[in-house]
């Protein structure tokens, strides 16, 4: 079984240090996850169709707990933090 290659990022911008921490915290991401999941973004990108992409959102929907979240509940979390 192949073991993951660890990875040490040093003399990393501010700026770009802020943006990921900031993306991290918006996606409740750990920073190592969050610049795991922008790499894997950048040098693996997926050609999914749109039928595949249809799929994989319904199957991430599926492991939502059902019946707990309400349009009202929905609406409420797209303004928070906005004017």
């Amino acid at each position: 079984m192949e073991m993951p290659t660890t990875l040490t990022l040093k003399n990393i911008p501010d700026d770009v240090y802020a943006r990921l921490k900031a993306s991290a915290e918006a996606h409740r991401r750990s920073m190592n996850s969050e610049a795991l999941v922008c790499l894997e973004a950048m040098l693996l990108p997926a050609n999914m169709s749109p039928t595949e992409r249809l799929a994989r959102a319904r199957a991430l929907r599926d492991t939502l707990p059902q019946g707990k979240f309400r349009a009202r509940d929905i609406d409420a979390l797209k303004r928070d933090g906005r004017p």
